[in-house]
């Protein structure tokens, strides 16, 4: 059994080499949720034989106001054709992923995208709240734990992450949009991170502003209206520039700079 990384080894090394400012790392701050990064950190790297490695991110809504909109099916399908338009690309050895609800379940630690469990009845009824910039804070150190863990090991990592919500932020109690901002502008200064976020229409939120306040690029938000067919259709447009960036390095920088427009 290897050992379980040492976060705030990462974390200070990341900061050491520029990649994490000391804003990030306070809001990193892994006293308070060292555990929950830990426990999506999943697949060791030394039993990772790729000799380049694409995180795949992903965190659905499970609050109540899915399930009260109908949109759960919606929600199910959407994340399981992105693991089968991953699964069948050329890149599918190098690609590792891991999902988060929204409420902090982890439905699979970063494993084998062919071993991505998917999601249906038995494991995704959705019923919890909106603690936004708090799991995204959760889950963008997850992500950079796993890439600061493949880089220190030699092996060039890319990642993308997909963010999920049909709500702006209720019920956080320790992060701040300002926070999450922090880690994120981190993140893209790296140009190795795609972090994109899909607000499904509620009628009363401007996820445009939420999102961009969390210092997302406005050509990474997608804003599906509050219907079957079209939030489908945004997990699609997700999974092709997934399918995309996975391919290469170039190709990578390519799909960043381009967002959702990019061809």
């Amino acid at each position: 059994m290897s050992q379980t990384p040492n976060l705030n080894n990462l974390f200070q090394t990341a900061q050491e080499e520029g990649l994490l400012s000391s804003a990030s790392l306070q809001a990193l701050n892994v006293i308070d949720i060292g555990s929950q990064i830990q426990a999506g950190l999943g697949v060791s790297v030394d039993d990772v034989m790729a000799s380049e490695v694409v995180l795949l991110t992903i965190m659905p809504d499970d609050s109540g106001s899915i399930s009260y909109s109908g949109n759960t099916q919606a929600a199910r399908d959407g994340h399981n054709a992105v693991l089968d338009a991953l699964k069948n690309s050329k890149q599918r050895d190098n690609i590792l992923a891991h999902n988060r609800y929204l409420n902090g379940h982890i439905l699979y630690p970063y494993c084998p995208i062919d071993r991505a469990v998917r999601m249906d009845a038995g494991n995704y009824q959705p019923d919890g709240s909106t603690p936004l910039y708090d799991q995204t804070v959760v889950l963008l150190g997850t992500v950079l734990a796993k890439s600061q863990e493949f880089a220190d090991n030699g092996v060039p990592v890319r990642t993308i992450t997909l963010i999920i919500t049909d709500g702006a932020d209720e019920h956080s109690t320790k992060a701040t949009a300002k926070n999450v901002a922090a880690i994120v502008k981190d993140m893209l200064m790296a140009e190795n991170h795609i972090i994109a976020a899909m607000g499904i229409d509620n009628g009363s939120t401007n996820f445009r502003k939420v999102f961009q306040e969390m210092g997302l690029r406005d050509e990474w938000i997608l804003t599906p209206n509050n219907s079957t067919s079209e939030i489908r259709q945004a997990f699609q447009i997700f999974s092709q520039s997934a399918v995309r960036a996975s391919v290469g390095a170039a190709n990578f920088s390519q799909a960043a700079l381009g967002g959702f427009g990019s061809p």
